[in-house]
């Protein structure tokens, strides 16, 4: 008999009619403030190998508004900062608890958990993806434009993990996503190339202004992510010219929004004046994590939401897709 659940390693990792219908399922349990007993007399374990405040509560809120309970666990309070495997980790969590809620390094330990798992396993972040928050992003869109199709979104900074995941959704999401970063920190090859060939309409350059011109929506992260702490010297010169600043949003859309992850180093990758100035959606972007963390909790554990917005539709309009750097 098939399991009534999911991984949710990726955005990929959904159907794209299920990815868009999240968006409005989202927004429906945001509206409505919703609660439920999906999740009743089920506890998820969150492992955190990186800090958090946004993800944690988000998603401890989130399984509590579904009706479930938490336990977190980091690397000093298990085995998982010593030598157990992976696999046996995933075996033996999987008998006590109904699923797992990580943030870790790499990539391949959310797949070792997700292939040995016998419940769900979410990524909460890894160095290669962020769906979640990206998921939380393009609801905070949807609040303000419900149709993509004629959207420009611009990635100014690191071709990180963020950058990553708002390649996939323009796999999914009829938006132009343009990015701008510096050069040597390219967002990684295999996935840009698959976005291409999937459909996506994307733009990668080295120049923030081309990004930037038109934009709708523009996006940026600190240029040395949690781990990369010993690099921020390094990076300081070749990032110089990507803040977001009040300058650069000159070259924008008049109504452009401006969105950052968090948390922000004011001053370097986004200006103080920019974080507090009118384009500013940055707080209900945040507040976002917690109604997306439901819908997709929701989805992971079998309450598929079936699409019937027009908005989605998967016409978008303009040249094929292309890239270049």
């Amino acid at each position: 008999m098939p399991n009534k659940w999911k991984h949710f390693l990726d955005i990929l990792d959904m159907p794209r009619s299920q990815s868009w219908a999240l968006v409005t399922r989202a927004k429906e349990m945001k509206d409505t403030d919703h609660r439920s007993q999906i999740l009743a007399g089920k506890v998820l374990v969150m492992i955190f190998e990186k800090a958090s405040t946004r993800t944690r509560l988000s998603f401890e809120m989130a399984v509590r508004h579904l009706g479930g309970d938490t336990i977190f666990m980091t690397p000093h309070e298990s085995q998982l900062g010593r030598s157990e495997p992976l696999k046996d980790t995933a075996r033996v969590i999987s008998r006590y608890c109904a699923g797992m809620i990580v943030r870790t390094f790499g990539q391949e330990k959310l797949e070792e958990l997700a292939e040995y798992a016998s419940v769900p396993v979410v990524n909460a972040l890894s160095d290669l993806h962020h769906p979640c928050q990206v998921l939380s992003d393009l609801l905070t869109m949807y609040e303000r434009t419900p149709s993509f199709k004629d959207l420009k979104v611009a990635w100014i900074g690191d071709g990180n993990n963020m950058a990553h995941s708002w390649i996939n959704a323009a796999i999914y999401f009829p938006f132009y996503l343009s990015l701008a970063v510096p050069k040597g920190f390219e967002p990684d090859a295999r996935i840009l190339n698959k976005a291409v060939q999937l459909g996506a309409r994307i733009h990668v350059s080295h120049e923030p202004k081309l990004a930037m011109d038109g934009a709708h929506y523009v996006n940026t992260d600190v240029w040395a992510s949690m781990g990369q702490e010993s690099e921020q010297g390094a990076r300081s010169k070749p990032f110089a010219n990507f803040q977001v600043n009040d300058e650069l949003l000159k070259l924008a859309d008049p109504e452009v929004k401006v969105m950052h992850c968090l948390p922000a180093h004011r001053g370097e990758e986004i200006t103080d004046e920019v974080m507090e100035g009118p384009a500013s959606i940055v707080w209900d972007q945040a507040e976002n994590r917690l109604h997306m963390q439901k819908a997709i909790l929701e989805w992971v554990f079998g309450h598929a939401p079936e699409s019937t917005a027009k908005e989605f539709a998967d016409d978008r309009p303009g040249p094929k897709p292309f890239h270049t750097i």
